[in-house]
């Protein structure tokens, strides 16, 4: 690559395949469309191949584009590695942040958190994907991806900065009908008597395990009146009364405070989930990296304290 051009066209070229056209690689690259369109012409003319095939409604890759691209995103990835230890003297993070969270997780916490670290880094930017699938961190779209839960993958390279309480919430009048608040005896089998909203999201969503402050277990597989595969759906339906459902602390957070619901079974708890940043497979992790986890961390730190 004894043309340094040749470094920004595959730069153009990546872009082009990862957004699927050309007008969105502009856009994520602050340049013109044409620009874009001329230079990945060039490097086509260069490596004498078609990368790209062009229909009027979306670019995808030749069978030649796809095996270049994932050496692009190689090359890319170890230039951006050599740029950013050159700049780890900054004294402060900048460049583009690209991260990845679950949608309920990302819009409670990590925009809040996005919000804070740009004001207080204006060298800095955040391009955050908002996905409950676990999006892939191999080719190079992302520098962090926020994954809550239980990692499925233990060769990740990642870091748990937090962890988060499962709570069977209702309403006050679906808490009456349990019996919260006069029949102390009322335990997990009496769920099967209510309606229950079922957060397809998860793994088992009618199967929970839970836990009395002496040790005993039990495992209740309700029955669900309505399924949805959002989180935030889930809390809504629950909110209008339509049954119970398990909900992570920081979506319910502000209805428990304010009486909107309550804890159903407060003297039995959930198997509590963890909150992890996970990295790209790289030896450099940019300032702009840590210092972002750096700062969730402590706000979940404080929000742990809460």
């Amino acid at each position: 690559m004894s043309d340094p051009r040749h470094l920004n066209r595959i730069a153009y070229f990546a872009a082009v395949v990862e957004t699927g056209s050309f007008t969105a690689a502009a856009a994520r690259l602050g340049i013109t469309k044409a620009v874009v369109s001329q230079q990945v012409a060039k490097l086509e003319e260069e490596v004498g191949a078609s990368l790209l095939v062009r229909t009027t409604r979306k670019v995808r890759p030749t069978e030649a584009g796809m095996a270049f691209h994932r050496r692009c995103v190689v090359i890319l990835r170890e230039a951006e590695d050599a740029f950013g230890e050159l700049a780890e003297t900054a004294a402060a993070p900048s460049g583009l942040l690209r991260l990845t969270a679950p949608f309920d997780y990302g819009v409670a916490v990590v925009v809040p958190a996005i919000a804070a670290f740009v004001a207080a880094h204006p060298a800095c930017k955040a391009d955050m994907s908002l996905s409950d699938q676990a999006l892939d961190l191999v080719g190079g779209t992302f520098d962090l991806a926020i994954r809550v839960g239980w990692l499925a993958d233990t060769s990740l390279q990642a870091r748990q900065f937090g962890s988060f309480r499962q709570l069977l919430v209702g309403t006050p009048a679906l808490a009456a009908r349990m019996g919260e608040g006069g029949d102390k005896d009322a335990g997990p089998e009496d769920i099967a008597a209510l309606p229950f909203v079922a957060n397809t999201v998860l793994r088992n969503p009618l199967s929970w395990q839970f836990t009395a402050a002496t040790g005993e277990a039990r495992t209740v597989s309700p029955r669900a009146s309505i399924a949805l595969d959002a989180t935030f759906a889930v809390r809504e339906a629950v909110r209008e009364g339509a049954g119970l459902s398990v909900l992570p602390d920081y979506c319910v957070a502000d209805d428990l405070a304010s009486g909107r619901l309550v804890r159903i079974l407060p003297g039995w708890s959930l198997p509590p989930g963890g909150i992890h940043a996970v990295f790209p497979a790289a030896r450099f992790r940019p300032t702009k990296v840590r210092a972002f986890v750096d700062l969730l961390t402590e706000r979940e730190r404080r929000r742990m304290a809460e």
